[in-house]
C-alpha cells in the first residue's frame, strides 16, 4: 500500500526483514533456536508485554513477528499459516490513541503497525523512549497526506464548484429502509463454531445456536436458543456471553422454524449487519422474507466511506448505547442494530 507504516518501520530498523504475501515465504525465520519467534497478535493466550518480568527478555533473545495489513487481512494471514498461529503470542494495550489520522481504526485501542512496534520494542528493551524517533517520519507522512487531501479538495472546488454540492446522505440509503420503517425487522445470529485449524471443525461445521430479532417500530421481540447439533466448542459460551447449560438445553431447530414462522411476515424488511447472519440462518433451514437490507452497506452509503464496527458507527451518529434486547452478546448487538436502523429510517 502507498501508505504503509511497516515500510517506515523496516527503514528505521536495520535488522528488520519484510516478507510480502499471504503465505509465509521463508519459514526459516521462525526456526532459529537462538532467537525463538514470538507473534505480536492479540487473542486468547496472548501475554501482555507489560507483565513480562523486567529484564527477562531482550530484543537479541527473540524474533518478533509482526503482521501488517488490515485487520481482515491479518486474520486471514494467521489462518492460512499454521506456523504463525502456533507461535507464542504477545499483546499490549496502547498507552495513547493512535495518531494515524488518515485511517479510521475499528476500535479506539487499535494502532498502526509502526506505533505498535515503537511501544512494544520500548517495553522489551527496557527503554520506552528509545524508539520514539521512529514516529517522526510517521507523523510527517500523516501530515503530508492530510495536507494533500485538503489541497486536492480545494482545487476541485475551484475547477468545478458544482462537483462539491452537498448531498443529503439519506438519498444514498436503500428505498426499503427509508420508505418502510414499520416493516423493518432487525435480526442477529450467533454460532457454535470451532476455530480454524481445529480437528473438530471437520466434523463440527459452524451452526446456528442463538437467533434474535425485533421490530423497532413496535418493540416486538423474538429470541430462540437452539441446541447445538454437534459438539459444543469450549469457547462458544464465553464468546456468546451465555452459560453452556443454556445452549445445550436449547430448543430443536425445527421448533425455532415453527416459532419464527408465526413471528415473521412476508411484507417484512429484514435488516442485518453484513451477510453472515442471514447465511447462518438459511443454512439451518430457516426461511426469510424476500426484501432484505445489509445495514453495513447502507451505513457505508450514508457515510460515503468506511464505517468501522457497528458500535463505532452508532457513536458517529450520536446515538446513545441502547439496553440489550435479549441475552448475551446477541442481545447487545441486536439493540445496536435496531438503534441504527431506527435512526437511518427516520
Amino acid at each position: 500500500m502507498p501508505v504503509n507504516t511497516a515500510r517506515i518501520a523496516s527503514l528505521c530498523l536495520p535488522a528488520a526483514e519484510v516478507h510480502v504475501g499471504l503465505r509465509l515465504p521463508d519459514r526459516r525465520v521462525l526456526a532459529d533456536p537462538l532467537r525463538p519467534a514470538v507473534l505480536l497478535y492479540p487473542g486468547p493466550g496472548a501475554v501482555d508485554v507489560e507483565r513480562l518480568p523486567s529484564g527477562s527478555v531482550g530484543l537479541s533473545a527473540l524474533t518478533l513477528v509482526v503482521i501488517d495489513g488490515t485487520w481482515s487481512q491479518a486474520k486471514k494471514l494467521v489462518r492460512l499459516n499454521p506456523e504463525l498461529a502456533a507461535l507464542p503470542r504477545y499483546a499490549f494495550r496502547p498507552p495513547s490513541p493512535s495518531e494515524y489520522r488518515i485511517r479510521r481504526e475499528p476500535h479506539e485501542d487499535y494502532v498502526s503497525t509502526l506505533e505498535a512496534l515503537v511501544h512494544v520494542l520500548g517495553v522489551l528493551e527496557g527503554d520506552r523512549d528509545r524508539f520514539l524517533p521512529m514516529l517522526r517520519p510517521f507523523r510527517a507522512m500523516v501530515d503530508a497526506q492530510i495536507a494533500f487531501a485538503t489541497s486536492s479538495r480545494s482545487r476541485r472546488r475551484v475547477r468545478n464548484p458544482k462537483a462539491r454540492m452537498p448531498v443529503d446522505p439519506r438519498a444514498r440509503l436503500p428505498p426499503a429502509l427509508r420508505g418502510r420503517p414499520r416493516d423493518l425487522v432487525c435480526v442477529h445470529a450467533e454460532a457454535n463454531a470451532w476455530p480454524y485449524g481445529a480437528t473438530e471443525r471437520a466434523t463440527c461445521p459452524e451452526e446456528l445456536v442463538h437467533w434474535v430479532a425485533c421490530r423497532p417500530a413496535t418493540g416486538e421481540a423474538f429470541e430462540a436458543i437452539v441446541a447445538p447439533r454437534h459438539s459444543l466448542c469450549s469457547k462458544t459460551p464465553w464468546h456468546l456471553g451465555m452459560e453452556a447449560s443454556a445452549l445445550i438445553g436449547g430448543m430443536a431447530v425445527g421448533a425455532l422454524h415453527e416459532r419464527w414462522a408465526r413471528f415473521v411476515r412476508p411484507s417484512d424488511v429484514v435488516c442485518a449487519w453484513g451477510t453472515h447472519t442471514l447465511a447462518l440462518f438459511e443454512a439451518a433451514g430457516g426461511a426469510l422474507p424476500a426484501t432484505r437490507v445489509d445495514l453495513r452497506l447502507a451505513a457505508r452509503g450514508y457515510s460515503n466511506g468506511a464505517v468501522g464496527t457497528m458500535d463505532s458507527f452508532r457513536e458517529s451518529l450520536g446515538v446513545s448505547a441502547p439496553a440489550p434486547r435479549a441475552a448475551g452478546r446477541a442481545g447487545a448487538r441486536l439493540a445496536t442494530l435496531a438503534a441504527i436502523a431506527s435512526y437511518l429510517a427516520s
